[in-house]
């Protein structure tokens, strides 16, 4: 097994390499198409704002969504966790009276215990992810947005603060939200994984996944210099639409729009992401079923393609992902020729 997969894969290779920016269960559903196109020549840079300390242990549930999922290890049915895992941990923390809002199964546990091992003895997030992936055999190569701790909070109705895990997961994304934070975020630096990816000369697109755009992808872009350091880059950005006809696939993003005033629909997606970010996005894929949407889209100044995009399988997955590669290269061409 190699032991050194951020640099030896890609040496002397001049084959384009694709950066994808996720979240949690559905940008991994992207990832894991994209793997399968792509294997070593796939960075994969996920969202940590929702990493938090649970029970003693450092929990990264999009890095941890991204990884399993990429490893053919994720639980299918509930999208989070490991397959064919136990609960005796969490029944006898039960038994004891102890939080049991945020499942932890059998399998899972030796994932935290070991991250949260290697960082007391001074390893770096990202020196963790890698250890982490080359043990479970992954092609891609996985890497959390930062190396420092940057918390997602959303702000309630009546002014008050939340934890993202504890709305998310404890409080099942039932209260009403007037904004959204992330503690922390001004004095982020982007990890060296990303940063060297973008100084790859074969970078040949950037792929927004269709994650939630408010806390899965804005705390990506949001770390200070890295939506400049995309937008400065030459290779297009593309930018897949989470919500289909109006509704989120999964997650509370549809919620979240309406509740902030937003158009649950691809223009208010694509409105936000112009609105945060300016020009960042070049392409923009929708469902096939709004594509009655694409002028309104186009005359935003969007490369936009309707395709299916709901990913029900693995051979949907693998399809939307070549979606993804020839629009970058149909945007390239057409960029070069100009």
């Amino acid at each position: 097994m190699n032991q050194d997969k951020s640099n030896s894969p890609l040496e002397g290779d001049q084959k384009p390499i694709y950066l994808a920016l996720s979240g949690g269960v559905g940008g991994a559903k992207l990832a894991l198409g994209l793997s399968q196109l792509l294997a070593h020549r796939l960075f994969v840079m996920a969202n940590t704002s929702d990493d938090f300390i649970h029970l003693g242990l450092n929990i990264s549930p999009d890095l941890d969504t991204v990884m399993y999922t990429l490893a053919n290890l994720n639980n299918k049915e509930l999208g989070w966790g490991l397959a064919n895992e136990s609960w005796q941990f969490m029944n006898a923390l039960e038994q004891l009276n102890q939080p049991n809002w945020f499942r932890l199964g059998d399998r899972d546990l030796a994932t935290h215990i070991t991250r949260t091992e290697l960082l007391k003895q001074g390893n770096t997030l990202s020196q963790v992810t890698q250890r982490l992936t080359v043990a479970l055999d992954i092609d891609a190569h996985i890497f959390p947005m930062t190396d420092q701790v940057v918390s997602t909070f959303v702000r309630l109705e009546d002014g008050s603060a939340l934890g993202f895990q504890e709305y998310f997961v404890k409080e099942q994304c039932q209260p009403k939200i007037s904004g959204y934070f992330f503690e922390g975020i001004e004095k982020t630096k982007s990890s060296k994984q990303f940063i060297s990816t973008l100084d790859n000369p074969n970078l040949a697109a950037i792929i927004i996944c269709p994650s939630n755009p408010f806390v899965s992808i804005e705390p990506i872009l949001s770390i200070p210099e890295t939506a400049d350091a995309i937008r400065q880059h030459p290779a297009p950005v593309i930018a897949v639409s989470p919500i289909i006809a109006g509704q989120a696939v999964k997650g509370p993003t549809a919620k979240m729009m309406q509740e902030l005033g937003i158009p649950s629909s691809v223009l208010g997606v694509a409105e936000y992401y112009q609105q945060q970010h300016g020009d960042l996005i070049d392409c923009f894929i929708i469902d096939h079923k709004d594509q009655h949407l694409q002028p309104e889209l186009e005359s935003m100044g969007l490369s936009v393609l309707a395709v299916n995009t709901m990913m029900n399988t693995l051979q949907d997955r693998v399809t939307l992902a070549g979606h993804c590669l020839s629009l970058a290269a149909q945007w390239t061409s057409e960029h070069k020729e100009k």
